[in-house]
């Protein structure tokens, strides 16, 4: 009678060869889980930029707070968002300057970007061109760790890559 199974060399390269597969699929599985938490950044900056464009065309040469503008914080429990006061009355007039108006930061590290020092924010100032009326954007991220988990971040306002730093 002829007795089939494994060798004990053979079930140990199955499981070196497991171990191995495993070590280079872990690190990208929260690579992406980062990346998919960071992914709602973009969509929150693009609707407040949309928002705040429609108040700057109306009022002329003001922006306005979340509240005028009809802006709601997401709900989540990724991300802490915040604005700047605006004014006292919730209104002030367009900067000549960058200045932030709006910030998300993480609650806990995503990655390399940490929740202590990882930040994506909007600056807003009145538009360069002679008699223009709108507004001028600048997204900007803490670093470039921060910056990879959310790249569409950096075409907010028409930019076409996000500022690294203050």
């Amino acid at each position: 009678m002829k007795k089939q199974g494994f060798t004990l060399i053979e079930l140990m390269v199955v499981i070196v060869i497991m171990g191995i597969l495993a070590a280079v699929a872990v690190p990208k599985l929260f690579g992406m889980i980062a990346k998919s938490k960071a992914s709602e950044v973009g969509p929150a900056a693009g609707e407040y930029v949309k928002l705040q464009d429609a108040f700057v065309s109306e009022s002329g040469k003001t922006y306005g707070s979340w509240k005028w503008i009809g802006y709601t914080m997401p709900n989540t429990s990724v991300f802490t968002y915040d604005s700047t006061t605006v004014g006292t009355n919730g209104t002030a007039d367009l900067p000549d300057a960058f200045t932030k108006v709006w910030e998300a930061k993480p609650v806990n590290n995503l990655n390399d970007c940490t929740s202590s020092a990882g930040w994506w924010q909007i600056k807003i100032k009145k538009s360069s061109g002679t008699g223009d009326t709108g507004a001028q954007y600048e997204p900007r991220v803490s670093s470039a760790d921060c910056n990879v988990l959310a790249p569409s971040f950096g075409k907010i306002g028409g930019n076409t890559t996000a500022a690294i730093g203050n």
